[in-house]
């Protein structure tokens, strides 16, 4: 993988991306030569409509980034990667017809854009036709020296098979045989220079992945390892890296200490945030005011009680605020006055409030709270004071999860289901701990594009 912007993007992905831009690119002029010998119009330097190249390319990429093009699915699945590809290349030339009226001049004709949008299929339908098997392959994997046999070197093998995992292991070495559960495991003592041993495999990084640290770490055999210039990596780290989460099996508080991150309070990126939510609320209250309206309506001849409702919530550094929201259940959902977790099939929920839930509308008088600053557009979701008290009795680290604002979307919720157990509270924190620690600019923009997708493909939604 490589780091940008302090986020992990595999090899793969991101080699498949610029592919794309090109190919993009090519179409885009493609169509514009087509469509100007259509009309005996001279096509001249290619310099001169480089802006509206781009802006098709850049339109549908984003749009393909939205709707998971570039997912481990759309990576394994041919078929799957094809179904994306039609939303992808719809919802892009979308985006370019609405730019067309705020950039005139800066986008391809309307004549254009059939042309393209037909081209842009067929050259990216092709070319993971021909790429399919080389980002499949071991091309773009790393090849894995795990130091350690036990619990956490098993887990470092089930990740192994996943689909679409971007390493191989080529070993397993045994520090402490009492703990062996990796069956093929090798005893370090059968190898006598483990630096040799690691060369000869053409190993690109070294995990270590002992059960336990204390006075069991092999820092020679680590330093030497390290000189020969192969990557050494510890577990946390390596599962941060590989699953996009703080893994609290195996995190202590020297590692979230002395490791890369939690800097999000850095001046700048906070600054252009607050712009960005103010800007971007401001607009989208504007617009979305008739549809909140209409569906307030609905809400409020459906069901009695009110058609919004305020809930409070616990907020940066634990402060509570209220959050707004369009009533989705019965008024008298909460009627002892205990918090209830939401679960799958809720009777609670008003039919009207089962759509409204589905699609996120319930969601957008909340753009009032990130106006005023009580949330972002992303962060971790804000939780309810009486869950927060009794998960941070009950799950490690869950206050950090406060150092940033909460927001209408987030980490967690574009890549774990909606879900209202402690197990599921676990997994979310371990999501929102990794977009506290790896906050910048780029994650917010990835979080929003990958929203479209599960607003498109709602799953788990309650």
């Amino acid at each position: 993988m490589i780091r940008l912007f302090k986020h992990y993007v595999p090899y793969a992905v991101l080699f498949l991306a610029l592919v794309d831009l090109c190919l993009l690119l090519v179409a885009a002029e493609t169509a514009w030569v087509i469509r100007a010998n259509q009309i005996g119009m001279h096509v001249d330097y290619i310099g001169n409509r480089i802006w509206p190249l781009f802006t098709f390319a850049a339109s549908v990429q984003l749009a393909a980034m939205a709707v998971g093009v570039y997912s481990p699915e759309a990576l394994q699945s041919l078929r799957f990667a094809i179904a994306r590809l039609i939303v992808a290349v719809s919802l892009g030339v979308i985006f370019m017809a609405i730019m067309a009226f705020a950039l005139p001049g800066m986008t391809l004709w309307r004549s254009n854009s059939l042309y393209a949008m037909g081209l842009s299929f067929g050259y990216l339908a092709l070319s993971r036709l021909i790429l399919g098997s080389l980002i499949g392959s071991g091309s773009f994997k790393r090849r894995l020296l795990v130091l350690g046999a036990g619990k956490r070197a098993q887990r470092i093998k089930d990740l192994e098979a996943r689909p679409g995992s971007g390493f191989v292991v080529v070993g397993f070495i045994s520090l402490d045989e009492s703990k062996r559960v990796v069956p093929e495991a090798i005893s370090r003592s059968a190898i006598y220079n483990l630096a040799d041993f690691v060369e000869k495999l053409g190993t690109s990084e070294v995990v270590l992945a002992l059960e336990e640290r204390r006075n069991a770490l092999p820092l020679q055999d680590l330093l030497r390892i390290k000189t020969t210039g192969v990557h050494v990596n510890d577990i946390s780290s390596f599962l941060e890296r590989e699953t996009g989460r703080v893994d609290l099996d195996s995190v202590n508080p020297s590692w979230l200490i002395f490791s890369d991150g939690f800097s999000s309070g850095r001046r700048l990126s906070g600054i252009a945030k607050r712009l960005f939510d103010i800007v971007v609320s401001a607009l989208l209250l504007v617009v979305a005011l008739p549809l909140i309206a209409l569906f307030a309506v609905a809400v409020k001849l459906e069901s009695k009680g009110p058609a919004f409702y305020r809930q409070q919530r616990v907020g940066r550094y634990g402060e509570p605020f209220n959050l707004f929201k369009l009533r989705s259940m019965q008024s008298d959902a909460e009627a002892e006055g205990k918090a209830i977790w939401a679960a799958k099939n809720d009777p609670r929920v008003t039919r009207i409030g089962k759509f409204i839930r589905k699609v996120r509308i319930d969601e957008l008088p909340q753009t009032w709270n990130v106006l005023k600053g009580d949330m972002s557009f992303v962060g971790p979701r804000p939780e309810r004071p009486e869950f927060v008290a009794d998960l941070e009795k009950q799950l490690p680290y869950f206050t950090e999860r406060h150092i940033v604002k909460p927001g209408i979307t987030g980490w967690a919720q574009i890549n774990y289901p909606y879900g209202a157990s402690l197990d599921d509270s676990r997994q979310k924190l371990e999501y929102d701990l990794y977009y506290a620690k790896n906050y910048t600019p780029f994650l917010d923009l990835v979080i929003i594009l990958q929203t479209i997708r599960v607003v498109i493909w709602p799953e788990g939604a309650r």
